[in-house]
């Protein structure tokens, strides 16, 4: 059995070691001039592996088509990934949230681990050689690159999805698998900063235990608590990128986005602060005591919002107006105008229709011998590690798979 995988991050290492393992000739197909190049890149160069939860637990993370990834967690689960690595003599660490890394804090471990594996396993590892075309041959592929022709009894896209471009992700998975007839949804960047008019004097500011919470017209479809930052064009941070996935499909029209500064406190206690810290020294300003509540660069959005003159003496300050403050502390209203664009993403949300692919190999419905893994896929989560784990699932499916046939 001769197998080419195309693509050599993280879904095609899994799938190439997993192909090899399982006794097949194995061809792994990589355009640059070494694999993993996103994995490198991956968790700010910390290489967030994997996350430290159960398969419920990286269900109830994976946004689109969660149920399409049972068969895959099965196959490789967390626990099994975390035991492959650190056999390797990588030893692993769990941080908040469940997020595992390497415990020296270098994603080259990882890779070092995978290159060991792939190594051992006999894959045949071709760099700098992109796959032009696929073309079906009778029971098996013709494989056309940029440096010869091949035939292999069957192929594996992981080819990643369109982030982060310089690594090689330009969407060339998408344009194979139509050639096969292969249906692929609309692309949206995800775990993405949002676009938003907001004042350039917030850029950089950062904040701790906000919350967020988002709306559609007047239903409120979700909250998310955590840090975030303000940008030059917009927000993002951790709460910002789960949000993104969630309402990257939406029309953002439709979506209002709320910052509670506060979320700890109630209105009835965040007015019974303002009073005392307005009773310290009556004849200040209000944008004198407000510091002591939020810093200083929200104050003019803050007292805009509120309708109040930010030169006025905290003496002078109504119960309405108090009221009105406490009101915008508890929900500064955001407008999303649009996302960051796809190199700006962590993900790609959207791809090879999952209805076309069957869940329990990883095999095209449309093809056989034809399978995908990784990015490539209509399947994404939030952070923490839970979208390294699908790629490395689904590709390890895949090459179980391949192999058996």
């Amino acid at each position: 059995m001769r197998i080419a995988v195309v693509g050599g991050g993280a879904a095609g290492m899994s799938a190439a070691y997993a192909a090899a393992t399982a006794g097949a000739e194995t061809t792994l197909f990589e355009r640059n001039e070494k694999l993993g190049k996103k994995l490198f890149i991956s968790g700010k160069g910390r290489c967030n592996l994997t996350n430290d939860s159960d398969v419920e637990g990286h269900i109830s993370n994976v946004i689109r088509n969660p149920r399409f990834m049972y068969s895959a967690y099965h196959a490789l689960s967390p626990s099994d990934l975390v035991t492959l690595i650190e056999s390797c003599g990588v030893p692993l660490k769990t941080e908040r949230g469940g997020r595992v890394f390497p415990v020296s804090d270098k994603s080259s471990d990882i890779l070092k681990a995978w290159k060991e594996l792939l190594s051992d396993a006999g894959v045949a590892v071709r760099f700098n050689e992109r796959v032009l075309s696929i073309t079906k041959q009778g029971d098996g592929f013709a494989v056309e690159t940029s440096v010869g022709s091949y035939r292999f009894d069957k192929v594996i896209l992981c080819t990643g999805g369109m982030t982060y471009q310089a690594t090689g992700s330009t969407g060339d998975g998408y344009k194979l698998a139509k050639t096969f007839g292969h249906s692929v949804t609309e692309l949206f960047p995800a775990l993405v900063g949002i676009k938003a008019e907001l004042p350039e004097s917030l850029a950089g500011l950062s904040l701790k235990n906000v919350e967020i919470t988002v709306s559609r017209g007047e239903k409120e479809l979700f909250s998310e608590f955590g840090e975030m930052l303000f940008t030059h064009t917009g927000i993002s941070g951790p709460i910002v990128l789960r949000t993104s996935s969630r309402v990257n499909r939406e029309n953002l029209k439709d979506i209002n986005i709320s910052l509670d500064l506060k979320p700890a406190l109630s209105i009835e206690t965040l007015d019974a602060r303002l009073l005392r810290d307005f009773g310290g020294d009556i004849n200040k300003t209000i944008k004198k005591v407000l510091p002591e509540l939020m810093p200083k660069s929200l104050i003019p959005l803050v007292l805009r919002e509120a309708g109040i003159d930010e030169n006025k003496p905290c003496h002078s300050i109504t119960k309405e107006e108090r009221h009105k403050l406490c009101s915008v502390v508890k929900g500064i209203k955001i407008k999303p105008t649009g996302f960051e664009e796809f190199n700006g993403a962590i993900v790609t949300s959207g791809g090879v229709s999952v209805g076309e692919v069957n869940a329990k190999d990883m095999q095209s419905k449309l093809v056989p011998g034809l399978y995908f893994a990784g990015e490539l896929l209509d399947v994404d989560a939030l952070t923490g590690g839970y979208n390294l784990q699908i790629a490395f699932s689904t590709g390890y499916l895949a090459g179980k798979s391949a192999a058996k046939g």
